[in-house]
């Protein structure tokens, strides 16, 4: 009988546990466990006796468990079988995750059903060798990255599941914008599936989601891009979906008639909006409107249609337009003095932002705390959160920020855009 006198590992670079594939030794054999290593003696099925990194001559003294279960006659070269495992117990972060097939569920933002994929890797490191080998390896000779992969793919593909519809669902987040939050969620993903790991004495670290997709040949998803690209294009022209509806309407019928394809060149008026009737009738007749009326208009209170200024009955309903509201007085604006709507935005001569008085209408400089023009207090905007700021306040109840003119450096008095020096310490200002 062969007797075994050095045992070391043999077995692959990346495998987990490895059996070493003799079961003859005998004792004063040399042990050898190399360093991230640990090298465990099993006995009919009874893991025994540990050794850690190192040279070990086996002996009484260092396999007690093994030697009162055998009796081994120690003094010589007395001959017995054991199963040697060797456990790898370094960090492993190269293993890779993937969905085999795509997740079927509906996007909670536009309400469409959609197919996700995802992948990623993550690491492990074995934290006890004995709980390791009984619960989870058995009997087999090898253990490697595409054995735990196998064994915990159920696990990893409920929580990919799971944590995806979660996170898309409760936050109502779109599955266009998902990958903004692959961080989040690898984080929750680890802390969910981490105690699964442990029970089998498997530490997980650094699971990262590497992408969360859509396949390529998703015709849903592509809609969804196609119609997102239409409608920012549309914000852009700024118009929107009706009114390109209404223009490719009237467009065709001009075609039809042989008139051409030109609305202004067509002269359909006021004539094609009456002629369909209802609400597209109502539209038609607006749009035409807006488009070949050159003087001010005013807009009918019932069906919205530019009328002129001096009408006194809409031309597409009939309605009276005595009650209309009259036209919003124009203001100059503070910025290059142009007259302005103050229910506009921004000013269309310049760009300057339009800041009404609530009392005169008159445009004021954005940091005003009082109207130019009539003196009422005005409210202002928090620059860090927007959040609207009542008259005279400093600071902001929302966030805590500084509200109004800036400060001076030194001795903190608001000072004027445009100020080189405070006025109150004569601080230079930047």
């Amino acid at each position: 009988m062969a007797i075994i006198d050095l045992v070391k590992y043999n077995g692959p670079p990346l495998a987990l546990a490895w059996k070493y594939p003799n079961e003859e030794l005998s004792t004063w054999t040399q042990l050898i466990v190399n360093e991230s290593q640990e090298a465990l003696f099993v006995k009919g099925g009874q893991a025994l006796d540990l050794f850690g990194p190192g040279r070990h001559t086996l002996s009484s003294q260092n396999i007690p468990l093994l030697s009162s279960i055998i009796n081994l006659p120690f003094g010589g070269k007395s001959p017995y079988t054991a199963e040697i495992w060797f456990v790898n117990k370094a960090h492993t972060l190269d293993i890779k995750w993937g969905t085999p097939s795509p997740i079927q569920l509906q996007d909670p933002k536009y309400q469409l059903p959609v197919s996700v994929r995802a992948f990623g890797q993550f690491g492990v490191q074995i934290e006890n060798t004995r709980k390791f080998l009984i619960k989870i390896n058995g009997t087999l000779p090898v253990f490697d990255q595409a054995t735990l992969v196998k064994h915990f793919s159920g696990v990893l593909l409920m929580n990919v599941n799971k944590l995806i519809s979660g996170y898309l669902v409760h936050n109502k987040i779109s599955i266009l914008d998902i990958n903004a939050y692959v961080e989040d969620i690898s984080k929750h993903m680890e802390q969910s599936i981490g105690p699964v790991f442990e029970e089998y004495g498997i530490r997980l670290a650094n699971f990262n989601v590497v992408s969360i997709n859509i396949p390529d040949n998703d015709n849903v998803t592509q809609r969804l891009k196609d119609a997102l690209a239409k409608r920012a294009e549309m914000d852009i022209l700024g118009f929107t979906y009706q009114q390109e509806r209404t223009f490719n309407t009237l467009e065709g019928a001009a075609t039809k008639n042989g008139v051409g394809s030109s609305i202004m060149d067509a002269g359909l008026g006021a004539a094609m909006g009456i002629g369909i009737g209802g609400p597209i009738g109502q539209n038609l007749a607006q749009l035409t409107n807006q488009l070949t009326v050159q003087d001010e208009t005013r807009a009918c209170s019932k069906c919205q249609a530019a009328n002129k200024a001096d009408a006194r009955f809409c031309y597409s309903c009939g309605s009276t337009l005595q009650s209309s509201a009259p036209i919003a007085e124009k203001v100059a604006c503070d910025n290059c003095g142009k007259p302005v709507d103050p229910n506009s935005k921004f000013c269309s001569h310049c760009g300057d932002a339009v800041r009404p008085c609530p009392t005169c209408k008159a445009d004021n400089p954005q940091h005003a705390r009082a109207c130019v023009k009539c003196g009422t207090a005005l409210s202002l905007p928090c620059p860090q959160c927007g959040h609207v700021v009542a008259p005279g306040a400093k600071f902001c109840p929302e966030c805590g920020g500084h509200v109004g003119l800036p400060q001076c450096g030194q001795c903190k008095t608001e000072v004027q855009p445009g100020q080189k020096f405070c006025l109150e310490c004569g601080n230079k200002l930047s």
